[in-house]
């Protein structure tokens, strides 16, 4: 897209976030399989050194790398933004993210209320950033539990505290989503990645 002066204009950067169980990913994957958002959106994917869940796939969900590589690649000035969650290191690559804003293309994180942060710091003409709201605490809860069989109770109790905390920080994100109905909370997050890539 060409600005009246000619320029190339800058992608935008869309930030989803939101406690464990509020389905932030979910919804920017189901996002990223729209046939209309797929042809303007990408999924930005993190590096992290947790351990590979049996689901996802290396280079498709994450870039599973060790403590050491994620340490190496973050004196490096490679990270752009990342943060330690429940012992384990999540990053974004730098490389990826500004070549992509450079050729205006559009990238989708989910990030934690940090990660956010230093996105909106960084880039705060390029980037939104929308919070996913859980009906409660109660279904947070559930949600989590029933994420996966081997989530302990001290880990299940872990994130249920820090959901609390991020929580309060809701009304500081540019939009807030309640993820009550899936294909409801959809189709508000699509009207609002359309209506900023319009603008």
């Amino acid at each position: 897209m060409k600005t009246a002066r000619g320029h190339k204009k800058q992608g935008k950067i869309f930030v989803i976030s939101g406690p464990s169980g509020s389905g932030k990913t979910t919804l920017l994957n189901k996002l990223t399989q729209d046939r209309e958002i797929s042809k303007l959106l990408i999924k930005s994917r993190s590096l992290t050194t947790r351990p590979r869940r049996c689901q996802e796939r290396d280079g498709k969900d994450y870039f599973f790398v060790s403590p050491d590589e994620f340490s190496r690649l973050l004196k490096a000035k490679k990270i752009l933004e990342w943060t330690r969650y429940l012992g384990y290191y999540y990053g974004t690559p730098r490389e990826h993210v500004e070549a992509r804003l450079k050729k205006g293309g559009h990238i989708g994180f989910c990030l934690d209320l940090k990660g956010a942060a230093i996105l909106k710091k960084i880039y705060p003409q390029n980037t939104v950033t929308v919070f996913v709201l859980p009906p409660s605490l109660e279904t947070l809860k559930a949600r989590i539990e029933g994420r996966s069989k081997s989530t302990d109770k001290k880990e299940v109790a872990q994130r249920l505290k820090l959901a609390a905390r991020e929580l309060s920080a809701a009304p500081g994100f540019d939009y807030c989503i309640l993820n009550n109905n899936l294909q409801v909370a959809l189709k508000e997050l699509k009207e609002i990645i359309l209506t900023h890539i319009g603008s």
